[in-house]
């Protein structure tokens, strides 16, 4: 005991050692850190340096505590100068960041206070300049100082997680402790000092599901097995709590909702063991038949399922497809039915998962199977032929009334009712063929010409004799065979010229010919010349063996003076059987050909023209006639233009056109040729009244009038007449034309429309608005609009 009692004394010497070493070294480091501005040399009368002891500040506090409430300002800390003797001489300084603002000195005692509450969170250290000056003189005594005032914390700020909700996956079963999602939380108090940034998580809400890690915030699974389709959604709460967890530590919480996601953990199940389907025997290939549907809770992928036939007797009638919007299974006919050969088929059905997850092929086969049974249903079926179409042939220019072929259809149903045929007459326009209603034989009306029409498409119609809604149609290609019926010709109208220096057995033009015939009974062709002329002095003709034949010339010294056309008869002969031949007329003109052969000329009139003028002479001679013949029909044409009037009209108002004439006529006194009163009455006028401001398109020659009659009858009739003459005639002037002003109709309920009366009556219209028509309506205005103005001047 008293051994160990002596190590106890020890220990705690040594611990009080540390302290007063330490505290030595920082008093003599605070010493040097803060020099006096007087601690300077200064040199005695002998030269000797005198040494004065150093000054340097005094520090009593650097912290003050943050949230500080009370109803004083807090004490940061003193400033004191070791040259400071207390006769208030000295005069401290405060400045940097917060001075005078937040922190305040005395300039006497050297102590400053905080004067507002601090906040570490939003600053957590001031960094301030202290210096220590004359009183009076405000000289500095002492080198300016920084120091820090640092904030210490407290635990005012609770916990925050970095987002309000968080969203998490986990798949469904999963094993236990797997990671779901990580929250975290921050917490803005001093992370070094104390533990009021030191965080605890914890779960309070979700329980016995999920768990959180205490010091990471991991959320993690605390159950086996949990399944989507009993439960998919979670809501979690997770507390974040300072102060290590300890009590009166601030918390901060949020929630967190986590979702099962889908695993194929789940086989397809059929919820009935047979289906009842039927399907009409009328039914087409594709046509569907019905639906099957196996259940799966999983959903996306892991809930696909596929459909299969896998056995039955109607694996080669029916097929099967998934529909993968609805993932039903869709039974669809997949041949023609017949009622009458089978009634019913079964199907056996399977629906297996398309995806599989290993991990659960221990719950067992991801497939079910389920019979599906199909009725076929009798249904009134059209004829049916025996054939899907018929070919047959026949030879042109066949008899009419020629048997063509023969089509034949039945009756599926039980009744086997009698067929009737037809043609339809929309494939035979023409009436070529005609059919046997009741056996279907098909013949020729009309002979057929193969050259015309090498291929007939006609369709037959079959009907039931006692129910005519129900037909069939069937194509029928009917192909004309050829015979040898036409004969070779040219293949195109030949004309050959020979030069009149063509040297003997020169070829100068090959020829082909053309059969309309099939090649069975065309080529080859045989060219040859009639016997008659086979010995003809002038050509001759050489047949190629392919199909063409070459002319040569037999002789030389042609002269176009003497014969300048040649007519060679040609014959050509076909190949078929019997053989067919024809003679074509070669056409051979015989030019003017230079050295080399070229052509020059074929006319013969051509020859006698070139002893007197040549080509280009003659050219110029046509040309000069042209433009003398250009030159007098302009000049006529410019004559004609001058005798015409010109009248011309601006875009102005064509009333404003005053037109002179040097003839007015007798006037109204004139009254003893005819009847003034008929001029005066518009209705003795009829007829079409011309316009006098448009220039006739053309010349029109008046008709002599009549003479005029001593009675006043034969003058209506005579003015009539001369009227009728002037309003037909476009190129008259208009002489003795008579305009009537004075006469406004019969019954009109307007007034004059002279200005003459009214401007003398007292009238109380108001005329004001003439002011504003522009200036064609100023004279008017000037009339009219200033009444009010003449009354007042009168």
């Amino acid at each position: 005991p008293k051994m160990k009692e002596d190590h106890c004394l020890h220990a705690v010497l040594l611990c009080l050692g540390v302290l007063c070493y330490s505290h030595g070294l920082t008093t003599e480091k605070l010493n040097h850190s803060r020099p006096s501005l007087h601690g300077h040399h200064e040199k005695g009368k002998e030269g000797q340096v005198l040494h004065r002891s150093k000054r340097g500040w005094v520090w009593n506090q650097f912290f003050v505590i943050e949230e500080y409430t009370g109803p004083d300002p807090v004490l940061v800390g003193r400033l004191h100068s070791d040259i400071d003797s207390g006769d208030g001489n000295i005069k401290y300084i405060l400045s940097g960041e917060g001075a005078g603002i937040i922190f305040v000195i005395d300039d006497k005692s050297g102590n400053i206070h905080a004067t507002k509450t601090l906040d570490r969170e939003e600053r957590a250290q001031y960094t301030l300049t202290a210096q220590a000056v004359d009183r009076n003189t405000n000289r500095p005594l002492e080198p300016p100082s920084e120091f820090i005032v640092k904030v210490q914390d407290i635990n005012d700020n609770p916990p925050e997680f970095l987002h309000e909700n968080y969203h998490a996956n986990v798949p469904e079963r999963s094993n236990v402790g797997t990671s779901v999602i990580q929250v975290t939380a921050s917490d803005a108090d001093d992370p070094t000092y104390g533990n009021s940034a030191k965080l605890v998580y914890s779960i309070l809400e979700g329980q016995p599901y999920f768990s959180v890690e205490a010091q990471t915030g991991i959320i993690r699974t605390a159950l086996p097995n949990m399944d989507r389709e009993a439960k998919e959604e979670y809501h979690v709460v997770i507390q974040a709590k300072d102060m290590g967890g300890h009590m009166g530590g601030l918390s901060g919480t949020t929630k967190v909702t986590i979702t099962l996601t889908d695993v194929n953990d789940n086989p397809p199940k059929f919820p009935q063991s047979v289906y009842q389907m039927s399907v009409s025997e009328a039914a087409v290939p594709g046509e569907e038949v019905g639906r099957v549907k196996a259940k799966d809770p999983d959903i996306g992928e892991n809930g696909l399922v596929a459909y299969s036939i896998i056995d039955g007797d109607g694996m080669d009638m029916f097929e099967i497809t998934t529909d993968y919007e609805t993932q039903e299974g869709v039974v669809k006919l997949k041949k023609t039915l017949d009622y009458e050969t089978k009634k019913s088929y079964s199907l056996k059905v399977e629906a297996a998962n398309v995806h599989i997850d290993p991990k659960f092929i221990s719950n067992g086969p991801f497939k079910d199977t389920v019979t599906v049974k199909i009725a076929v249903e009798d249904a009134d079926e059209p004829p049916v032929f025996l054939k899907p179409s018929y070919v047959f042939e026949v030879q042109e220019n066949a008899a009419s009334g020629t048997v063509v072929g023969k089509v034949h259809a039945k009756d599926p149903d039980a009744a086997n009712s009698a067929i009737r045929y037809s043609i339809d007459r929309h494939t035979d326009l023409e009436r070529y063929f005609v059919i046997n209603a009741e056996d279907g034989n098909i013949k020729t009306i009309k002979a057929l010409d193969r050259e015309e029409m090498a291929w007939h498409n006609i369709s037959v119609f079959a009907v039931e004799v006692h129910k005519q809604h129900q037909e069939a149609k069937v194509p029928v290609a009917i192909k004309v065979v050829d015979v040898n019926d036409n004969a070779p010709k040219f293949a195109a109208a030949y004309e050959a010229f020979v030069c009149e220096n063509a040297r003997s057995n020169q070829q100068f033009i090959t020829i082909s010919a053309d059969d309309k015939d099939d090649s069975a009974n065309g080529p080859r062709f045989i060219f040859s010349l009639p016997p008659e002329i086979i010995h003809n002095p002038n050509f001759t003709l050489r047949d190629n063996r392919d199909n063409t034949a070459s002319v040569l010339v037999r002789r030389e010294g042609f002269s176009r003076q003497k014969q300048d056309l040649y007519l060679l008869p040609i014959v050509i002969s076909d190949g078929g059987v019997p053989p067919l031949s024809s003679t074509n007329t070669l056409t051979i003109r015989v030019c003017g050909c230079d050295s080399s052969g070229s052509l020059l000329s074929c006319n013969a009139e051509a020859y006698i023209l070139n002893a007197g003028l040549s080509t280009g002479a003659l050219i110029a001679i046509l040309a000069c006639i042209v433009i003398l013949l250009v030159i007098v029909v302009l000049f006529v044409t410019l004559k004609r233009q001058k005798k015409e009037p010109l009248i011309v009209f601006e875009e102005e108002d064509v009333r404003e056109n005053i037109i002179t004439y040097d003839d007015e006529g007798g006037g109204e006194e004139d009254t003893e040729a005819f009847d003034i009163a008929t001029l005066q009455n518009p209705d003795g006028i009829n007829g079409f009244i011309p316009r006098k401001d448009i220039k006739p398109e053309y010349q029109y020659l008046p008709r002599p009038g009549l003479r005029p009659a001593p009675n006043s009858v034969d003058v209506d009739d005579f003015i009539n007449t001369r009227i009728q003459e002037a309003d037909n005639d476009p190129t008259a002037p208009p002489y003795d034309s008579i305009q009537i002003y004075g006469y406004e109709g019969r019954g009109s309920v307007a007034g004059s429309l002279s200005s003459l009366e009214s401007a003398t009556t007292d009238s109380d219209l108001d005329y004001d608005y003439l002011q504003n028509w522009g200036p064609r309506f100023k004279k008017l205005a000037d009339l009219y609009g200033s009444k009010d103005t003449f009354d007042d001047d009168s």
